[in-house]
Formats: C-alpha cells, sequence, structure tokens
C-alpha cells in the first residue's frame, strides 16, 4: 500500500481586536469568488463594522481591497485561493477589552463542518487555541449553531449564487456580556432567517 504524504501543517496568524466604546462590530463574509453581488458593499457598510472577516474563497485580491475600504480586513484562504504566503490558512482572532482581559477567541478557517457537524481536526484547533466560535465558509450555506461546546457561524456566499441558495453576509455583535450573530441577505438588506 502506497504511503501518503503528510497533510502540510496550516499556517495560523493570530491577531488581536479591542472592544470600541464596549463593543466590536464584526461583518463577516464568505465565498465572493471573485464576484461579490453588487449591493454587498453598500449593505455591509451599513452596518457599521469595526472589522471584517473573509473566511476563504476570495477568488480575486480585489475583494479584499474593496472591504477594506470599509473596514480592516483579516482574511484566511480558501480551497480556490492557491496557496500564496500573503493570506493564512487559518486565524485566530482575541477580542479584548480596554484592560486587555480577553473576551472571546474565534477561529477563523474556511473549511470546518462535515454536515451540521464540526470537524474533528478543527474541534482539536479551536480547543488548542481555547477558540469559542468558530467561522467558516466552503459549503455556501448559511448557518448558525453549535457543536462539542462550540458556536458555529457559517456567514454563507457573498459570491454568485450556488444552487438555491440565498447571497448573505454575517454580523457578530460583541459586548463584554453577550456575542449575537445574524445574517443579512444580500438582495433585500434585510435580517434573513431560514
Amino acid at each position: 500500500m502506497p504511503r501518503l504524504a503528510p497533510a502540510p501543517k496550516l499556517d495560523t496568524v493570530h491577531e488581536s481586536l479591542p472592544l470600541h466604546e464596549g463593543e466590536l462590530r464584526l461583518v463577516a463574509v464568505a465565498d465572493s469568488h471573485g464576484k461579490p453581488h453588487p449591493r454587498c458593499a453598500e449593505l455591509i457598510a451599513k452596518e457599521r463594522p469595526h472589522h471584517i472577516l473573509h473566511a476563504g474563497d476570495i477568488g480575486d485580491l480585489a475583494v479584499l481591497a474593496q472591504l477594506g475600504a470599509i473596514a480592516p480586513v483579516s482574511a484566511v484562504r480558501g480551497n480556490i485561493d492557491g496557496h500564496g504566503t500573503e493570506i493564512p490558512d487559518v486565524r485566530v482572532l482575541s477580542i479584548h477589552d480596554r484592560n486587555d482581559s480577553t473576551l472571546l477567541k474565534i477561529l477563523l478557517i474556511h473549511i470546518a463542518v462535515n454536515g451540521p457537524r464540526l470537524r474533528a481536526d478543527v474541534v482539536r484547533r479551536a480547543g488548542a487555541e481555547d477558540a469559542s466560535v468558530v467561522v467558516c465558509g466552503h459549503s455556501h450555506v448559511p448557518f448558525l449553531g453549535q457543536d462539542r461546546g462550540l458556536a458555529m457561524f457559517n456567514p454563507g456566499s457573498i459570491g454568485p449564487r450556488r444552487f438555491q441558495l440565498p447571497i448573505l453576509f454575517g454580523v457578530i455583535h460583541v459586548t463584554r456580556e453577550r456575542v449575537t450573530m445574524q445574517h443579512i441577505d444580500c438582495e433585500s438588506g434585510n435580517t434573513w432567517t431560514p
């Protein structure tokens, strides 16, 4: 039986994000495939995010520049993005208050779920990083749930429509007391629920 080469170690970047006047507004996007929905930038700007997360399958780095005109962007590589060194495979975002106390850690990765469950390798990585939220993309299927003590959030896709799936992005609102997540429809501008 042929021997398989070991899987490459994922490149991980750690970032620290502060609360701004007691809150942090994050917009999460994924799967832009180089062609974000025409209303995407307008609707994201309307959310007044402090920071934008892109969960991979960027397609064209110009997408990150467009998003960066709205707020700072943290992105990870998706399976269509090649393997250049400028974008890591994984990001760990530590959200802290003005006393530098860590309130929340988010693991940002492109492929994280297998059906409605987190992959075992992602659960191990989140545990090793002490992350409590996993933000991912890949499937284009919007999802908000919990598995093995971890919150998981797929914002859906802001790129070309796949099958009959909606075109969405996510909003994550963090305060000292709570974290809320929701989806926004790029076509209507309204909050989306399944």
